[in-house]
């Protein structure tokens, strides 16, 4: 299945693609246009549309576009749960949960941001292992509480 979302991804445009895969949809292709194209590029790509205003599954009270995923999808993981609150922290002005743990990843996708990488597939190419260890943390940190 195709997605589609904004160019120069950040912290929920590579949270998303990395739940997607893990998750929801393993083959998953991500496509990546300017803000003003992602509407007409999902039409005629037969795509979802992702974290950008007005779709289903963007940013809704207060909440960012992966706890958008994780609703929708019904993923039911504690540690997913506990790693949405972490992106949120990193994505939203308004943080509901203040976890520490958001800052450092806020820090981490801008420095992903600045490195001049390729393109934004090569982004989600090398920060994927940064969701991966986070999710590792999470299901680690859930497990010590249970």
């Amino acid at each position: 299945m195709k997605w589609v979302t904004r160019e120069h991804v950040k912290v929920d445009r590579v949270a998303c693609p990395w739940l997607i895969r893990k998750f929801v949809d393993p083959e998953a292709e991500f496509l990546f246009v300017p803000a003003d194209r992602v509407l007409e590029v999902a039409r005629q790509q037969d795509a979802t549309p992702f974290d950008v205003p007005g779709v289903e599954l963007g940013h809704h009270e207060g909440r960012c576009s992966f706890e958008a995923i994780v609703t929708k999808y019904e993923i039911a993981d504690p540690a997913i749960h506990m790693l949405e609150q972490i992106v949120h922290g990193a994505d939203v002005a308004n943080d509901l949960y203040g976890k520490p743990e958001a800052p450092g990843l806020k820090a981490v996708a801008l420095g992903f941001a600045a490195l001049g990488l390729r393109d934004d597939h090569e982004i989600l190419e090398r920060e994927f292992i940064v969701y991966d260890a986070l999710y590792a943390y999470c299901r680690q940190a859930f497990s010590e509480h249970t």
